[in-house]
């Protein structure tokens, strides 16, 4: 059997128009096969990105948690602690006892503590009189509340010198959680 040229032409045209055919269905969907493939690959490029940030981001949150609860423990070794709120003043009131006391410092009298509540703290104010032979006591008796634990911070401070011996007065002030505001709320949350 031959094929006549026209026959061969017609054979050619339709080969061309089926190659062309065939390339305007298949291309598209190979292309859109890859560029689906190429998003994927975008796609875990993007999550891998994203858990390096997480990995070095739990690392700092980490280092930032130790610092804060490290901070925390300080500031719970600088508070004072007691069942109840006149317990912690007796504390404080004998902690500036003690200090006066190592400092060769005579308390003279104290006054009642006053104390002023504020969002869960309690804020406690110590006045007490002193007197002393010696000036040098009374830097060591500031030194000793400075460098005391739970802490001791001086709001006022005065010192008279008569004749052989100074006298003076000193109001400190110590810090504690209330107590009774937190019993207050785990009541409300029951």
């Amino acid at each position: 059997m031959q094929i006549s040229k026209r026959e061969k032409n017609i054979l050619l045209l339709g080969g061309i128009v089926l190659i062309l055919f065939i390339s305007a269905s298949v291309f598209p969907a190979i292309r859109a096969l890859y560029n689906g493939q190429e998003a994927d690959i975008e796609r875990v490029q993007l999550d891998i990105e994203r858990e390096r940030r997480l990995i070095e981001g739990t690392a700092s949150w980490r280092e930032r948690r130790v610092e804060a609860e490290l901070i925390a423990s300080n500031l719970e070794l600088q508070t004072f602690t007691g069942g109840t709120i006149p317990i912690i003043e007796a504390n404080i009131q004998s902690a500036i006892s003690q200090h006066a006391r190592d400092s060769q410092i005579t308390v003279s009298s104290t006054r009642l503590a006053e104390r002023l509540e504020a969002q869960g703290w309690l804020v406690i104010s110590q006045e007490m009189s002193f007197r002393t032979l010696d000036d040098s006591n009374t830097v060591r008796f500031l030194r000793l509340l400075e460098e005391s634990a739970p802490r001791l911070w001086v709001r006022e401070f005065s010192l008279n010198r008569s004749r052989n011996q100074y006298s003076g007065s000193i109001t400190v002030v110590g810090f504690a959680r209330n107590l009774e505001d937190e019993t207050q709320q785990t009541e409300i949350n029951l």
